[in-house]
């Protein structure tokens, strides 16, 4: 049977602002894609820190959820089509384990799967200020094909609250995945001066 429903893997590490990850589950459920989502032990802990949200709420904005031990789930095989992964957030722990190779769990499994099946990984990294190794396993993952798009607000923008933010930061991460969110965009009636730069 052929799959006609574009699906996408969604993982929560546990990074601050769970937000990018909450956020990226509602856009996606608004343009019907299907959502498959894995999330950390950690980032389970920063929902309670920095949400009001239940668990129970988190897992309903997903079409699928697999439990995070669970390294033998569906969407550890390549052969589970899917236009790819984002991690929003992603941890340094999440960052770290893909770019050596080291699967500890089904988030960087995944993870692993996507790059393997040379799929679109896309990695909300959140971290700063950042030392060497940071840079370096941001370097693999690169060269692996992934791609590094820590959550930098567009205040070009000018937008009213952090949810428009978080709102802005995700759609261009979906951006990458062909998906159109609408939202506001450079050109698209901006004041821009030649004096700008």
């Amino acid at each position: 049977m052929m799959q006609n429903k574009k699906r996408i893997i969604i993982g929560i590490s546990g990074a601050t602002g769970i937000q990018y990850g909450i956020r990226a589950l509602q856009l996606l459920r608004e343009i019907d894609v299907e959502t498959h989502l894995v999330v950390s032990k950690a980032a389970e802990l920063v929902r309670s820190y920095e949400t009001d949200m239940k668990h129970d709420e988190l897992m309903a904005l997903a079409d699928k959820v697999y439990p995070l031990a669970d390294v033998g789930a569906i969407i550890s095989s390549g052969s589970f089509k899917t236009v790819g992964m984002l991690i929003a957030p992603c941890s340094v722990k999440t960052l770290s384990e893909i770019a050596t190779g080291v699967t500890s769990s089904l988030l960087s499994r995944a993870a692993d799967v996507v790059l393997k099946e040379r799929r679109k990984l896309v990695l909300m990294f959140r971290e700063t200020p950042l030392h060497l190794g940071h840079l370096r396993s941001m370097t693999a993952v690169t060269e692996m094909g992934g791609i590094i798009m820590p959550p930098v607000p567009a205040f070009y923008a000018l937008p009213n609250s952090v949810d428009e933010m978080v709102t802005h930061s995700v759609a261009r991460a979906l951006d990458l995945f062909g998906f159109d969110i609408d939202i506001p965009r450079w050109a698209e009636g901006y004041k821009t001066s030649t004096n700008a730069f």
